[in-house]
């Protein structure tokens, strides 16, 4: 019987979803954010940013919450160490005055029960722009890997380089370029 109530408990909170006021740790080993541009209109190329940290605070029923991400312009990796350093450059990210990337909710939107949007402030190189994330990915479910509740999303936006001082080598490297965050978190 003991077994059978444990078992009981157990299958409630694994199907339950995030309830009021949650708050989620990003988990920096499921989460990458990267990056994808036209170079000189042959392909497009991708790069990505291998540390991002921050949390994320859902309340389902209440459609609402707060998102912070942040990511270390050191991590940036495009599986070239010349590139890499290039983007390391004062000309790009410059990682040593400026070693982190933000991004801050304003406001979720949801579609239903599903999150389709994310209002916010992304902020490069002291630069802050208004951003509007499509979410194209939302799910919550316990994990048994870490015996929690843990949400994850995918999704994107499209920013201008020159908007954050980034605009070498336009237009052959093109200016608009494509965000994507991949992000789980993991709840506290």
């Amino acid at each position: 019987m003991r077994f059978f109530c444990g078992f009981l408990i157990y299958l409630f909170l694994a199907v339950s979803p995030a309830s009021a006021g949650e708050r989620y740790k990003i988990d920096p080993e499921h989460s990458f954010s990267s990056f994808e541009y036209s170079h000189w209109g042959l392909s497009l190329q991708r790069g990505r940013f291998d540390k991002n940290s921050g949390f994320v605070e859902l309340d389902l029923p209440g459609k609402s919450g707060a998102i912070a991400i942040t990511i270390d312009t050191d991590s940036v990796s495009t599986g070239s160490d010349v590139f890499n350093g290039v983007l390391r450059s004062d000309s790009f990210f410059d990682v040593a005055r400026f070693p982190k990337i933000s991004f801050n909710s304003s406001r979720l939107i949801f579609d239903q029960d599903k999150l389709s949007q994310i209002e916010g402030t992304l902020t490069i190189k002291d630069i802050s722009k208004n951003v509007t994330i499509d979410v194209t990915q939302f799910a919550c479910r316990f994990m048994f890997l870490y015996m929690r509740q843990a949400c994850g999303a995918n999704g994107n936006t499209k920013i201008l380089r020159s908007d954050f001082k980034m605009a070498s080598y336009a237009p052959f490297v093109s200016d608009e370029i494509t965000l994507y965050f991949n992000v789980e978190g993991i709840k506290e």
